[in-house]
């Protein structure tokens, strides 16, 4: 049974992966979760915007013909349906991101009637500009009940006072080694950062590290737990595998299994996912495979 009868409540980017092989794969960090989480049985509402263009209504027919609830997604006549360039040096993707599209202006005003308990995710790209900055603090404000922050710092486009904005008040936050040394550059290691940012977060800080794995850090009493990829995992890309591990992690949360499971669990979908081409797969028994053998 659902926690509390708690919905994930998913807020950001949904957009378009272009890769080197003229392949287009439906995306974005929190639509890649909201998938995941839908695939699971548990009823995501994704809060997004798309362009009324080709791209948009694919997205539409995408989340309807899945199932998703669609009452959050919002409609832009002027701007553009989110795009990025996917390119990979040494395996490791690298992103070019269109600036100014749909999901940059998600408004506060058109967000729909939401009763309940809700666990809210949102990253980071999408609050960029202020529209969209200011829906999400709507959403905290008036319908949170728990808060999964999963940062994406893409560069130019976040700075560090914004980040931390963002962060405080996280029950949850989910980041990499990479990131936690771009938030704090001037502190001398990983365990320093982890202390200044435990000041932010109230119960567990996830940090991943590709093939080394993922420790979760609770934030009072400093236990950790952490998971490692089996070294027979094959690799197709890595597009994704964050996103997710975290939709484990929310699955978890919300259906209440101990967290050395959920942990578990996330390494073994994320090592799963780097298996298929981009973040989510459109196949139901891959995701059957799962919710089987997780008893969900």
């Amino acid at each position: 049974m659902v926690k509390e009868k708690m919905r994930p409540l998913i807020f950001g980017e949904v957009l378009f992966d272009h890769f080197p092989d003229g392949t287009a794969v439906l995306g974005g960090a929190p639509f890649n979760v909201g998938w995941h989480l839908h695939a699971f049985g548990l009823k995501p509402l994704m809060i997004s915007r798309i362009g009324n263009d080709d791209l948009g209504r694919k997205v539409e027919t995408s989340m309807q013909k899945w199932g998703m609830d669609c009452s959050g997604l919002q409609r832009d006549n002027s701007r553009s349906t989110g795009t990025v360039q996917v390119t990979f040096h040494g395996g490791e993707p690298a992103y070019e991101i269109v600036d100014g599209v749909a999901y940059d202006f998600i408004d506060a005003a058109l967000i729909p009637p939401l009763d309940g308990k809700w666990l809210l995710y949102h990253g980071s790209l999408a609050l960029r500009h202020e529209s969209s900055a200011a829906a999400l603090n709507k959403l905290k404000r008036d319908f949170a009940s728990s808060l999964f922050v999963d940062i994406n710092l893409r560069r130019p486009w976040w700075q560090k006072d914004s980040i931390m904005d963002f962060i405080k008040g996280a029950d949850w936050m989910k980041l990499n080694k990479g990131e936690l040394t771009e938030i704090y550059p001037e502190a001398d290691s990983n365990e320093e950062r982890i202390r200044m940012l435990s000041h932010l977060v109230s119960e567990q800080i996830v940090l991943t590290g590709g093939e080394q794995g993922a420790t979760a850090i609770a934030t009072k009493h400093a236990s950790r737990i952490s998971v490692k990829p089996e070294s027979a995992t094959s690799i197709t890309d890595t597009v994704g595998a964050g996103d997710a591990f975290c939709s484990v992690l929310m699955a978890g949360n919300l259906l209440q299994w101990p967290l050395d499971i959920s942990m578990q669990r996330a390494q073994q979908f994320a090592s799963a996912v780097v298996g298929i081409r981009g973040a989510t797969s459109q196949d139901r028994d891959f995701y059957r495979h799962f919710t089987d053998i997780w008893a969900i």
